[in-house]
């Protein structure tokens, strides 16, 4: 099991001023840093393009009929735009631009389509007659997220006898959304697909980027595609319906963009905090904007996650090992890769690579966020490192982390650490 958790050597620096190397061969470590002068996002590497920033009215009935925040994904032909504003889902044009062909299938769950089902068909068939759509409700639960849940959707879109000019739509958080992606990629080999996410942690992460998949008993996520959506449309009014406990679950994604590359995102975050968790509107369009410019940089320059976009799995490591091991289901993944984040943040202040007052932010701001600082009593590290050892970044039977190093919004990708560092984080935050 140890030699799973030996170093990297070699090391390659990344800049945002540059592009990634274009090689296939995966870089093996990867130093990123990302100045706070940087947080701007105006580098000549950034080909993020913000297509319009116009604020958002608190009232749900006037914002309908305002143009929505318009984030790209520059992706060449294959981008995209992110639409983030409230009341969007009363803007049929919006989506409709996206369909190919005529026949729909929404993918939702029991807990989602009982509150948005309706108002999605109306914005998809509204003043647009030919276009039919199907409907599958999945079970709620990352613990559904899985092969046989999966072959629910295959089993409506071949009933229904949907052809490749089909568009499948995901209405729901980052398990619908992962799910119906796959579906979309695997179904006739490639069909249509927009990402309508109702949770903070779809909004702000999971639907942006083009990951897609299930998870497995042995580990989460190891099963899927990169597929890229036709759109993602965030319509802000789904918060208001969204638990509590969710809405705190995607503020860990929220937190992990400042921590790793826009130190005055994070320290916004650690300003309006009392107003992100209140759900006010204004606070909320910027987090979700923000976090969206954030992934949108990083994907245009490294889609498939070949070095620079792994960094944007800060905690998750831990975190994967978390829900893997507890049990999916059982934490929500903001909460798992919350106590992940401070494993990572522990393991860099013990190999010296941040200071003392950055564990302590960190620390604070999860808090405020009421999110978890520890993993389960019950996870042991025999646990951690069985299931850590069969994470996707393990590379040559090694395993590398996104750790932070110097000020805050820098991070490293790397196996080249201490050992000893490693051990002594997960004795300290697991039995043994």
């Amino acid at each position: 099991m140890a030699s799973s958790f030996c170093p990297k050597q070699a090391l390659y620096f990344i800049s945002p001023a540059h592009q990634l190397h274009q090689s296939r061969a995966i870089p093996r470590d990867i130093h990123v840093r990302f100045p706070a002068s940087r947080c701007g996002l105006k580098s000549k590497a950034t080909r993020l393009k913000v297509l319009a920033t116009s604020a958002m009215d608190q009232s749900p009935s006037k914002s309908s009929s305002q143009a929505p925040t318009v984030v790209e994904v520059d992706l060449g032909n294959r981008s995209y735009p992110i639409y983030i504003g409230a009341g969007l889902l009363d803007q049929p044009e919006l989506l409709q631009r996206h369909i190919h062909g005529k026949r729909v299938l929404v993918v939702t769950n029991t807990t989602v389509a009982p509150l948005y089902l309706d108002r999605t068909i109306s914005a998809l068939t509204d003043g647009n007659p030919n276009v039919t759509v199907e409907s599958v409700i999945l079970p709620d639960g990352e613990q559904f997220k899985n092969m046989d849940t999966l072959m629910k959707v295959f089993d409506k879109a071949i009933e229904s006898r949907l052809d490749r000019r089909c568009t499948f739509v995901a209405l729901g958080g980052g398990v619908i959304g992962d799910m119906c992606g796959y579906a979309a990629a695997s179904y006739l080999r490639g069909v249509n697909f927009i990402q309508i996410p109702t949770t903070v942690m779809a909004q702000v992460d999971s639907s942006v980027g083009g990951k897609t998949g299930i998870n497995h008993p042995l580990g989460k996520n190891m099963i899927g595609a990169f597929y890229q959506p036709q759109c993602v449309l965030v319509d802000t009014d789904t918060l208001n319906t969204l638990p509590d406990r969710e809405l705190a679950s995607g503020l860990a994604e929220v937190i992990k963009y400042g921590l790793i590359r826009d130190a005055a995102f994070f320290e916004w975050q650690e300003q309006n905090m009392p107003l992100l968790l209140a759900r006010d509107l204004t606070a909320f369009t910027y987090a979700i904007k923000r976090s969206c410019e954030n992934k949108a940089d990083v994907v245009s320059q490294d889609e498939k996650e070949s070095g620079l976009r792994a960094t944007l799995n800060l905690g998750h490591t831990f975190g994967h090992a978390v829900e893997t091991g507890f049990g999916y289901g059982q934490w929500l993944h903001g909460e798992a890769v919350a106590a992940g984040t401070v494993m990572a943040v522990d393991m860099s202040r013990r190999l010296g690579w941040i200071d003392d007052s950055l564990v302590e932010r960190v620390h604070k701001i999860l808090q405020q966020a009421k999110l978890p600082t520890s993993p389960p009593e019950t996870m042991t590290l025999e646990m951690f490192k069985s299931i850590m050892a069969v994470d996707k970044k393990v590379a040559d039977g090694k395993l590398r982390l996104i750790l932070l190093k110097g000020p805050l919004g820098n991070c490293v990708f790397t196996g080249d650490y201490d050992q000893k560092a490693l051990d002594e984080t997960l004795h300290a935050f697991s039995k043994s």
